[in-house]
């Protein structure tokens, strides 16, 4: 777990915080002039964490849909096994898929009691603040990456009583000649495919953190802003 292996000839690490921060260093010498030429690429992430948060709120609806379908099955004494358990990876799914969909939005919580004090204080402290969330954030998926694939090297499997086709685990390994060969067979589920919903979820939360601080000090705002609840 400790391993920082070489990508194309340079330790992960230095791909994972030094790139991205010489990349910052690079948005705040350019300024202005970098923002037009980003653009395109900004509408690009933005609809990312759009469709993130369209994701979010369909594992929310399963969940919903879950406990009904217990409950009806509590009422009519027809066993639907697993029920409780893929509520739980929806759950997950939800949390980690709004990752980056609420930071956009300002729905994360932020004390700002020292941000208004001053707009210098207020611009430096704010990037201060982005920076090191960014750096928080990329470590964290590297390493919700690392469990993901130590589980599926150890083949972990659940403990509770929800099972699912084998042709789904082909299907999400992207065997799909596997998928198409393989039988209906129920297996219990494996750790890493729900795992798979917070890999995804932190990467896009670490991109977005980026992608904040390359905005901010390109353009010189915050582009996150809270929705105004009435």
């Amino acid at each position: 777990m400790r391993d920082w292996s070489p990508v194309m000839g340079l330790p992960l690490w230095v791909w994972l915080f030094v790139l991205p921060s010489m990349i910052a260093v690079a948005m705040l010498l350019l300024g202005p002039r970098a923002e037009r030429p980003l653009r395109p690429l900004w509408r690009v992430l933005d609809a990312m964490y759009l469709a993130s948060g369209a994701i979010a709120a369909f594992f929310m609806v399963t969940i919903l849909a879950l406990i009904v379908v217990g409950m009806v099955a509590r009422w009519t004494s027809v066993a639907v096994p697993g029920t409780t358990e893929f509520a739980g990876y929806a759950m997950a799914a939800t949390s980690f898929f709004a990752l980056s969909h609420a930071l956009t939005r300002g729905a994360h919580i932020r004390v700002s009691i020292l941000l208004n004090s001053s707009r210098f204080l207020k611009r430096w402290l704010d990037v201060f603040a982005v920076f090191g969330a960014a750096i928080i954030a990329t470590y964290f998926a590297r390493f919700a990456i690392k469990a993901n694939m130590f589980s599926e090297m150890l083949n972990d499997r659940t403990q509770g009583q929800d099972q699912i086709p084998e042709w789904l685990v082909a299907l999400f390994r992207l065997d799909f000649s596997g998928a198409a060969s393989a039988g209906n067979a129920l297996v219990y589920t494996p750790v890493w495919i729900p795992q798979l919903a917070m890999s995804i979820g932190t990467v896009l939360l670490a991109v977005a953190l980026w992608d904040t601080l390359y905005r901010m000090l390109a353009t010189g705002t915050n582009p996150i802003v809270s929705e105004t609840v009435e």
